[in-house]
């Protein structure tokens, strides 16, 4: 979701808040695992009977099921849900307060489909079953620019690996970032782990402009920011060789960023550290380290 600082009001008291939104937020969600949709179909009385269902092929169980990884304060899953009632919507996060923010927004906008998980990525196969979601979206991902810590960014081949199995047929991973280095790098990343591109966007707002945007994408987009893209669908499981390949490729995000520094125009949260220093020692006649 992004590295920006999460600002709280004075008078935030997290225990209070997850105590009192607490009947949104999964905290032992493992439990589920191959029957969200049909364990998370609202009731439609206080003696629990079932609500209607969504057509004779699933009665009592929602139609679809959509993991928004890194949910953040979760005003994309909150749109999403809104438009889609047939579909659960699934925020996960690992950041209290996010889990805190979301879970009282899905509360306020009384929203009967959609729920809070404070998980991260690595627990996913241990929460959805194989086929299980139609879709998964990452949006604004911590990019981690160092090589060091490239396993942990979502759009890593091994993640990738992990989601593929989780996916029910045609089932979409969906990449949004303000991060052009990011963006690069996770393009042969789908690709070695098998996935099919079914678009990518080097300015998602104006291609795509249903999607909805998230409240750290509003401030990106505020400071210049423009949005990239990947919309990929598991193909063919890759080789070994292939998937090795990928692993060894160029990890550090600072190997994708343009020659020109000048010609940046934004950037990205998270690298403007690495870039300071790239332009520091290019005023220096030094070369450029990954």
């Amino acid at each position: 979701m992004g590295l920006t600082h999460i600002r709280t009001p004075k008078n935030f008291v997290l225990e209070e808040r997850l105590e009192r939104y607490g009947a949104v937020i999964e905290q032992q969600p493992e439990r589920y695992r191959g029957r969200w949709a049909e364990a998370c179909w609202p009731l439609d009385d206080a003696h629990g009977t079932p609500a209607a269902g969504t057509g004779p092929e699933r009665p009592g169980a929602f139609a679809s099921v959509h993991l928004d990884l890194g949910c953040g304060k979760g005003s994309y899953l909150i749109a999403r849900a809104q438009q889609e009632p047939s579909t659960l919507f699934i925020g996960m996060d690992t950041e209290p307060i996010c889990i805190a923010y979301s879970a009282q927004y899905v509360t306020e906008a009384q929203l009967a489909n959609a729920v809070i998980l404070p998980r991260g990525a690595a627990s996913a196969p241990a929460i959805f079953a194989e086929g299980e979601l139609t879709g998964i979206s990452l949006n604004f991902p911590t990019p981690y620019p160092k090589s060091r810590h490239a396993e942990r960014r979502l759009s890593h081949i091994d993640h990738l690996l992990r989601y593929r199995a989780l996916l029910a047929p045609g089932g979409t991973v969906t990449l949004r970032t303000d991060s052009a280095p990011l963006f690069e790098y996770s393009i042969p990343q789908f690709e070695a782990a098998g996935y099919q591109l079914q678009w990518t966007s080097r300015d998602v707002r104006s291609e795509h402009p249903g999607i909805p945007e998230t409240e750290y994408e509003r401030r990106t987009v505020g400071r210049g920011a423009t949005i990239f893209g990947i919309c990929a669908t598991p193909g063919s499981m890759p080789s070994e060789e292939r998937i090795q390949a990928a692993r060894a490729a160029e990890q550090s995000l600072v190997a994708y960023l343009p020659e020109d520094l000048g010609s940046l125009s934004y950037v990205p949260i998270g690298m403007e550290g690495a870039v300071t220093n790239l332009r520091n020692r290019e005023r220096k006649g030094r070369r450029r380290i990954p």
